[in-house]
């Protein structure tokens, strides 16, 4: 395909990083060869190493968010770049570059607004057995929860297209965010696809960020938002179903003392658990009213993301209209890599 025709494709590299003055320099340089044309940039959030220069002298177009968290620094990327598809990866050097390419292939052949790449390897690599167990653990909750749709839903090594990106309302702060992606996807049924790629360790001197019980509880607490938000049927269903089986543990005895004697004399007991039973009933149509209200906000999420123009990029409409699978610019061939990552010539 010719350079013409390639120019049509804006794509944008995002790059979140919070002290990667270690990696950030040779990541940004596998992209700028990976997809020559992609403009690349790099949050930085507060880094104290160095990390911004390193970033720029490397050739990536540096921004700053001053709030704490990879949410908050996602929601600043989405804000802020224009572009047709959007790559998301982290700076520490976990993810290769090379790969890139290989998600914007599978983007545009399935017709995807996104596409994960999931982690082989990652309950080897994740660093502490904390976060590989919890990994693992979160992802059996996820799909028990929100559906089967993904099966690594902390993976940082994503596609996007640009209706994905304008219509997701983060609000999260945290590493949470990318299971708010993930549920954001899911609620609205779009279309998503997974792409299984390897994952590397990260390079001497570079650490994780992750704390495995602090984030962890702050994940399970954005599980716990996201199924009241998008589920609360099933949410308070389950509150509801808890309380009345509280209620009927203090009820059993007084009721069987009564058809015994025909007598109450527990009657606080009695009045316990009547009034356990009013608020599991309560609780119940509660949950009935906010999944009417979850379906209707649900269908303005949808209604919103379908008024989004998509953009699709000059070769795309033709080989919409031609009915073939769309290629990828020739100038940005995948290289093949080995299980370490490197470039093979």
């Amino acid at each position: 395909m010719d350079e013409t025709k390639s120019s049509d494709l804006e794509i944008a590299v995002l790059l979140p990083c919070y002290n990667e003055a270690t990696t950030i320099a040779s990541v940004v340089r596998g992209f700028r060869e990976t997809l020559p044309n992609a403009r690349i940039y790099v949050y930085d959030n507060n880094s104290t190493d160095g990390t911004a220069l390193q970033a720029m002298l490397a050739g990536a177009h540096v921004m700053r968010e001053r709030r704490q968290g990879k949410g908050y620094v996602v929601r600043r990327m989405f804000a802020d770049i224009e572009a047709d598809i959007y790559i998301m990866a982290d700076g520490d050097g976990t993810y290769a570059a090379a790969d890139a390419e290989e998600l914007i292939r599978t983007m545009l052949s399935e017709r995807a607004d996104m596409v994960v790449g999931t982690r082989r390897g990652v309950h080897d690599d994740a660093g502490r057995q904390g976060h590989a167990t919890g990994n693992r653990l979160f992802n059996i909750l996820y799909r028990s929860m929100f559906g089967r749709d993904f099966t690594d839903i902390f993976s940082g090594y994503r596609a996007f297209s640009r209706r994905f990106v304008k219509s997701f309302p983060a609000v999260s702060g945290g590493f949470e965010i990318e299971t708010e992606m993930s549920v954001h996807a899911s609620r609205l049924k779009l279309p998503v696809t997974e792409l299984e790629l390897d994952y590397g360790r990260r390079p001497e001197g570079s650490h994780s960020k992750l704390s495995t019980y602090r984030d962890g509880a702050k994940i399970l607490w954005m599980f716990a938002m996201l199924m009241k938000e998008t589920r609360p049927f099933a949410f308070f269903g389950i509150i509801s179903a808890a309380i009345f089986t509280v209620s009927l543990a203090f009820m059993a005895p007084v009721l069987a003392e009564y058809f015994e004697t025909g007598l109450v004399t527990r009657m606080p007991t009695w009045m316990l658990s009547m009034s356990l039973l009013m608020v599991s009933l309560l609780v119940f149509t509660a949950g009935l009213i906010l999944d009417s209200v979850s379906r209707g906000r649900a269908e303005q999420l949808r209604i919103h993301y379908m008024g989004l123009h998509a953009r699709p990029p000059r070769f795309y409409r033709e080989a919409q209209s031609s009915g073939k699978a769309p290629e990828v610019p020739a100038n940005t061939q995948p290289k093949r890599r080995g299980r370490s990552g490197a470039s093979a010539a």
